[in-house]
């Protein structure tokens, strides 16, 4: 059976799921077999040969499943590739330059032994819960900042250094 790549994530309103539904389509294009699925889900890691993990960013860190996946997960983790992505600027910043990861998303990654960290802008609209959100969109601030060209065109890179790990060795 040909090897499988996880595309885990946390996401709150929906907007990283997108976009890691995203990096799934764009890995299956490349010709990898790939599983999506929400990272509070996710109990056991044997099935994958390689992992993506994206959480949504919220006060510089990432989302609670996102977080929880990675430190259950930590043994099994450092042993795959791993590849990590971010969601969250409310601007454009994160299509204008490469932005560094926040430091507790920086940490899990060299713990990890991450291959490689982007993040992504976010979303949000008037559809997200609670109080803050709602104050965010009235101020203006919310939108979504999401650029799917790029999101692809990673992936695709992730899926090329996939597929030079996975090639058979003469």
């Amino acid at each position: 059976m040909a090897p499988v790549v996880l595309v885990a994530y946390g996401s709150t309103y929906g907007s990283t799921a997108e976009l890691a539904r995203t990096v799934g389509d764009t890995l299956r294009k490349a010709g990898l077999l790939v599983e999506v699925r929400s990272a509070g889900l996710v109990r056991d890691l044997t099935p994958y040969a390689a992992v993506v993990l994206g959480g949504a960013l919220y006060a510089g860190r990432w989302q609670r499943d996102a977080r929880r996946f990675a430190r259950r997960h930590r043994a099994a983790l450092a042993r795959l590739p791993l590849w990590l992505f971010s969601s969250g600027p409310l601007d454009s910043s994160a299509a204008q330059r490469t932005l560094p990861p926040p430091p507790s998303v920086r940490r899990q990654a060299h713990r990890l032994g991450a291959r490689g960290h982007i993040t992504f802008g976010g979303r949000l609209d008037e559809r997200a819960d609670g109080w803050l959100a709602h104050r965010i969109v009235a101020s203006g601030k919310g939108g979504d900042f999401r650029d799917f060209v790029a999101v692809s065109a990673w992936a695709e890179g992730v899926a090329r250094e996939l597929r030079t790990l996975t090639a058979p060795q003469a």
